[in-house]
């Protein structure tokens, strides 16, 4: 199985690029606890996690070639 992971922002800077693809992660929480072993800075930061362009709130089952974005705070003008 394989997700692709979308970073914007500080998130994208603070891994190093945009586009990712990762294999053999299961659900979100999953995901999160292998991208803070990877890349120690995201535990600083503050993100809201889409899961094919719906933001989540807990927990939830990945399927293959779902697409997950790491969105930094934004704000509106």
């Amino acid at each position: 199985m394989q997700i692709n992971v979308l970073a914007f922002g500080q998130i994208a800077e603070a891994m190093n690029g945009e586009s990712f693809t990762f294999s053999n992660i299961n659900t979100t929480n999953d995901l999160i606890d292998y991208l803070m072993q990877q890349y120690a800075s995201l535990k600083t930061l503050d993100y809201k996690i889409a899961v094919n362009k719906q933001i989540i709130h807990s927990n939830m089952p990945l399927n293959n070639h779902d697409t997950v974005a790491l969105l930094p705070p934004f704000s509106g003008g």
